[in-house]
């Protein structure tokens, strides 16, 4: 019954508009006086975090979040690392029709890779029954220990090695010509710095597998695609200040086994800057070792029968998430209409990461009527996949300059306010995150018309 009237009341004030409307282009994106740039404002920021339900509340939770590790995101940070995670694939693909989506376990018993790429997990409760045994020696207690470790299940510490298992099952896709690649996301382990034990990291992986003769040339051209991704990724600005962004050679001391080259993309956050992506020459050792050194099954054609070389491409994606928060954070100042100095935080996310898109709320005079009116928009923001808030649920009084500093600080793109006016004349107000303007729509057009500005900002 209370659907029919929404919808009821939706068909009567959707009366054709009486101006014509243009879609509103993505305002240009500059950077203003960041709270990120005053090392003392970090406190601030994770604070902003937990109260804009980025992070939930915690101080182990926002230790971790610092970290760049997986955390207990709230709402707002669940949806902004899902749609980074989207674009980070989005992006990959884009980049060469040769990339492959694949998928693998999270947990393992297998022991063939000899525990690389693994971490290895034992159950408390059989290490305590073995160590209680006292009538053990000294060597027969490490033989139990070491059968007890080969027994135990391993999570993963990175994707790499469930690339280099699909590597020969993947040939047929591309009839053993290279290049192509293997992609996954998902959740990776390590271990702590602490005594907390492992952590949780959300990785993004790509195996390129390329003749020996381009390794090297693929590695450069991977290290500037991701670059410019996170500086300007799929043609938009998501970073208000791309230069925080930046790409440095790996010394030679740090070099992982097996590795002739590697590259960091890092971000340059308030206390020092923190890698995001790490790329690297692997060469073909590990996929030989992987496959046993059986060179027949791994031959591909480039031009000579070779086995492949590796680059492999490791974000981090929760550090991400962080990264475009902490580069997104803006401190505005604006003189009101008494001349009176304000200072604003407006977290400026790009609108394909935002969040939130619009968030819905009731003016003066407040009834059932207008909040039917907002359960029927809320309801086709939905159907359009347009993220919405609904703040029109908010049961205590607050005034609209309260709001709409809420909401510039959650990153949300639009306040639309609902009013009597709209229940006459089936108009209401628009507000802007980026510029602040309010324009006056008809209801009939606010779905087209965020549709048509994040599909611009997406296409740009």
């Amino acid at each position: 019954m209370q659907s029919h009237c929404v919808r009821s009341v939706l068909c009567t004030l959707k009366r054709p508009p009486r101006r014509e409307t243009r879609a509103l282009q993505p305002p240009s994106r500059h950077r203003g006086t960041s709270s990120g740039d005053d090392p003392q404002g970090v406190g601030r920021f994770m604070q902003l975090c937990v109260d804009r339900h980025y992070v939930s509340p915690g101080h182990t939770n926002t230790e971790l979040f610092q970290r760049g590790v997986s955390c207990v995101y709230g709402p707002l940070g669940v949806e902004l690392r899902r749609n980074l995670l989207e674009q980070w694939w989005r992006s990959v693909t884009r980049s060469s029709a040769q990339v492959f989506r694949i998928n693998t376990l999270c947990r393992s018993r297998d022991t063939a890779t000899g525990g690389r790429g693994q971490l290895g997990i034992v159950e408390s409760g059989c290490l305590k029954h073995l160590i209680e045994k006292q009538e053990l020696s000294k060597e027969q207690l490490i033989q139990e220990l070491e059968k007890l470790i080969q027994r135990s299940t391993s999570l993963r510490t990175d994707f790499l090695q469930g690339a280099l298992e699909q590597f020969v099952p993947s040939l047929d896709l591309v009839n053993r010509k290279l290049p192509f690649g293997l992609a996954e996301f998902g959740p990776c382990f390590r271990p702590s710095d602490g005594s907390d034990g492992p952590v949780e990291v959300t990785q993004t992986s790509l195996a390129w597998f390329c003749s020996p003769r381009t390794s090297s040339q693929w590695l450069d051209h991977w290290a500037q695609q991701r670059l410019k991704w996170w500086r300007k990724p799929v043609s938009v600005q998501f970073a208000l200040s791309p230069s925080d962004f930046s790409s440095i050679d790996v010394p030679a001391e740090e070099l992982e086994e097996a590795t002739s080259r590697g590259v960091r993309i890092v971000y340059s956050f308030p206390w020092g800057r923190e890698p995001l992506e790490t790329l690297w020459s692997r060469g073909h050792t590990e996929l030989l070792q992987t496959h046993k050194g059986v060179h027949s099954k791994l031959q591909c054609r480039d031009g000579r029968k070779s086995v492949p070389h590796v680059v492999s491409v490791t974000g981090n994606m929760d550090r991400g998430v962080m990264a475009f928060l902490c580069n997104s954070l803006q401190q505005l100042k604006k003189e009101d209409g008494k001349q009176k100095l304000l200072r604003r935080k407006v977290l400026k996310l790009h609108p394909v990461l935002a969040p939130v898109k619009v968030a819905l709320d009731i003016g003066r005079g407040a009834n059932m009527e207008l909040r039917q009116v907002c359960e029927g928009l809320q309801q086709e923001f939905m159907e359009a996949k347009i993220s919405a808030w609904p703040g029109y649920l908010e049961t205590v009084p607050t005034s609209m300059e309260q709001l709409n500093a809420k909401y510039d600080e959650m990153g949300v793109l639009f306040a639309v306010v609902v009013s009597e006016n709209t229940l006459e004349s089936g108009l209401l107000q628009v507000r802007s995150r980026d510029t602040t303007i309010r324009e006056t729509k008809h209801i009939s057009e606010i779905k087209n018309f965020l549709s048509r500005y994040i599909s611009a900002a997406d296409n740009l």
